[in-house]
């Protein structure tokens, strides 16, 4: 009788120790799972807003940046381009950036060119009708595309023009201008693609 109380004791005692061991192992291997699906520093990276430093881009040029992995456009216009902004409003679809408010253009750049200083346009490098990336076409003159071009961006695969100040031009393939991304002046040089000031 007594033997058979021992190994009662010993079966609960072996019992316990083995779901001990169990939880143990399954918390061993839980972590790494649950740490597995929180987003990586590469991943918050990639999100994160992006500085570019604009002290070198001389009037007329070009500058590129990546912001979650899709390429900005900054370009510093000239008066001869921001001329032709006003040359070709009765060609574009959204002139005043009315569309989807907020989505495609931020309120501070819903305006004749787009941007918080006239003078620079930014703007995300993919064209919003199948996610080409259009070309810069910046000097004015006769095009196979358009014997009047005034400058701008043209999409190769589907034939999408924008303006000088990203928007898209009537009865074309894309139906949207450029998205305007995010963005903010940290000083006359510097700029934060991915960050505003809205709702501050």
């Amino acid at each position: 009788m007594a033997d058979k109380g021992l190994d009662q004791g010993k079966r609960r005692f072996l019992v316990a120790a083995t779901s001990v061991a169990g939880g143990v192992a399954t918390a061993a291997v839980a972590v790494p799972f649950v740490a597995s699906m929180l987003p990586s520093e590469r991943a918050k990276a990639a999100g994160a807003p992006v500085e570019a430093d604009i002290s070198r881009l001389a009037p007329g040029e070009m500058m590129r940046a990546e912001w979650r992995g899709k390429p900005v456009w900054i370009v510093r216009r000239t008066n001869e381009m921001l001329d032709s902004v006003k040359a070709v409003a009765d060609k574009v679809a959204d002139p005043k950036s009315e569309r989807k408010p907020g989505e495609l253009t931020p309120s501070y750049a819903r305006n004749e060119y787009r941007s918080i200083k006239r003078e620079y346009l930014i703007v995300v490098g993919i064209c919003t009708h199948l996610g080409c990336s259009p070309v810069d076409k910046f000097k004015g003159q006769p095009e196979a595309f358009d014997p009047e071009w005034k400058g701008g961006f043209y999409c190769p695969c589907h034939g999408s023009l924008f303006d000088l100040a990203g928007r898209v031009y009537k009865n074309k393939p894309a139906p949207d201008n450029l998205i305007v991304p995010p963005h903010k002046y940290l000083s006359e040089t510097k700029i934060l693609i991915g960050e505003d000031t809205q709702g501050a």
